[in-house]
């Protein structure tokens, strides 16, 4: 791993840290970049200090809500995909980040998101994260659509990988 990747990754978890929120999971080892998964009781608590306050309860398709934050590597692009389990909204809290989106396998036009924009994505809307020119950091809450079943790491249809996953 290279150093710049490590300072990111170590000053997202002193600030999770700081912010009192238990990280359930880090995973570094993402072609792209990695993420953080916060307890899911602490959504609300999230949503207060990385979506402006948006109540949780708005939010609830199934009554879970899992919330993550994202790092993106700057010119890598996450795997063109969709989830049959979730929906997601995304928030950028660092960098300007690249967000693709369609309601087909075709891409459509590059968005580009500014630090505080954010991005409500549907179940089943293809979508793709893409970092630009430097390392983005984004918050994402995990919508589950189907209570008896939620969504998981598995829960991804990769329409198209640069990573051959």
């Amino acid at each position: 791993m290279s150093d710049q990747k490590k300072e990111i990754f170590d000053g997202v978890a002193q600030r999770l840290k700081i912010e009192g929120f238990n990280v359930v999971n880090r995973d570094e080892t993402r072609p792209w970049g990695g993420f953080f998964v916060i307890d899911e009781d602490q959504a609300q608590q999230f949503a207060n200090v990385y979506f402006e306050g948006l109540n949780v309860e708005d939010l609830r398709i199934s009554g879970k809500l899992s919330p993550k934050i994202l790092i993106v590597a700057p010119k890598t692009r996450l795997s063109w995909q969709y989830h049959h389990r979730r929906a997601e909204i995304w928030r950028v809290v660092n960098g300007t980040v690249g967000v693709v989106t369609s309601d087909t396998d075709e891409e459509g036009a590059l968005q580009q998101l500014s630090p505080g924009q954010s991005i409500k994505l549907k179940q089943g809307e293809r979508h793709r994260l893409i970092g630009l020119e430097d390392w983005g950091i984004v918050s994402e809450i995990w919508q589950h659509t189907d209570q008896s079943n939620p969504s998981d790491e598995s829960d991804i249809v990769r329409v198209q990988d640069d990573f051959g996953r």
